[in-house]
């Protein structure tokens, strides 16, 4: 993408070395970050920025691999530092997960500063990074037309009023089922949703790992199952790949309709599905859309 275009999505937040095991092997240092599986699956449709930082052991290497995927490097800020590192392991059953360690390194002083370029981007994901930096961004951009914001417990439990502002902000709030209890206090998903469209987002989108996804607004709701996979190798990045599907689709068709957020939500759950195939982002490397597609379309076959 040529230095002065703007991107049709704009991605922010973390990335990352993750040294990660599973059952099936054990990798070190591999390219990883919520803003790194993001722009790598919404560049499968759409025009991408990245805003994030790294320090001055992020290998050329993995800069080719934004790069080869399309992935617009202008806001990737590079620090005097070591780069942010996270080290996790995953029982036999691949839903529970152990952090060994979490070192923030440069991204303990991330400062996200959006390039000129990007300020107009339509569509905007802010990754769980803390609620005080997504609102610097949200200050920093020109009204985008759809903003996607994800959190985690670290953040409702340290900075709860923050979050909330900036939850007010939003066009559609991200977490998973455990997120959406502890975030509202409710038990019932549906409740939990109801009870964060209250908050101001127009959509809540709940995350239940391999029983899929809903997606409810005021007067609707859109439900998804999870693309059936026979051999999870790693499921590391596959909520922020599904982040990234999801509002890359919304980018590529231009409007946010019912149909088009139907559209989203079966290619977010296929991309997420071939994160899940191999470790890192490289399954996403290796796909085609044709074959994207094809998978999309099986997938609808499925549904009722």
């Amino acid at each position: 993408m040529n230095k002065a275009a703007t991107p049709d999505v704009v991605v922010v937040g973390s990335v990352a070395f993750d040294s990660v095991q599973t059952p099936k092997a054990r990798h070190e240092k591999l390219l990883g970050g919520s803003a790194s599986y993001t722009s790598v699956a919404a560049a499968l449709f759409a025009r991408t920025g990245i805003v994030g930082v790294v320090g001055e052991d992020f290998p050329p290497e993995y800069v080719e691999i934004f790069e080869r995927a399309g992935v617009d490097l202008q806001g990737l800020q590079r620090e005097p530092g070591k780069t942010f590192h996270w080290s996790g392991l995953y029982e036999d059953n691949m839903n529970n997960r152990r952090t060994n360690c979490t070192d923030l390194n440069v991204f303990a002083d991330f400062n996200p500063v959006i390039p000129e370029a990007y300020r107009t981007s339509p569509y905007l994901c802010l990754e769980n990074i803390a609620p005080a930096l997504q609102a610097r961004v949200l200050d920093q951009m020109e009204k985008p037309r759809f903003t996607v914001l994800d959190t985690m417990d670290l953040w409702i439990n340290t900075t709860r009023e923050e979050l909330m502002n900036v939850i007010a902000r939003v066009d559609l709030l991200t977490v998973n089922e455990h997120e959406a209890r502890h975030l509202t206090g409710k038990g019932s998903l549906l409740k939990a949703a109801k009870k964060i469209l209250d908050m101001g987002p127009k959509y809540a989108l709940i995350k239940k790992g391999e029983h899929g996804a809903f997606l409810m607004s005021q007067d609707d709701i859109l439900i998804v199952p999870a693309w059936p996979l026979l051999e999870v190798v790693d499921p590391t990045g596959a909520g922020d790949t599904f982040a990234g599907g999801l509002l890359g689709t919304l980018a590529e068709l231009g409007d946010v309709t019912r149909e088009n957020l139907h559209k989203a939500l079966v290619n977010a759950t296929v991309t997420a599905a071939f994160t899940c195939e191999a470790f890192s982002v490289d399954r996403l490397r290796q796909i085609t859309r044709a074959e994207l597609d094809e998978r999309a379309a099986a997938f609808r076959r499925m549904l009722p």
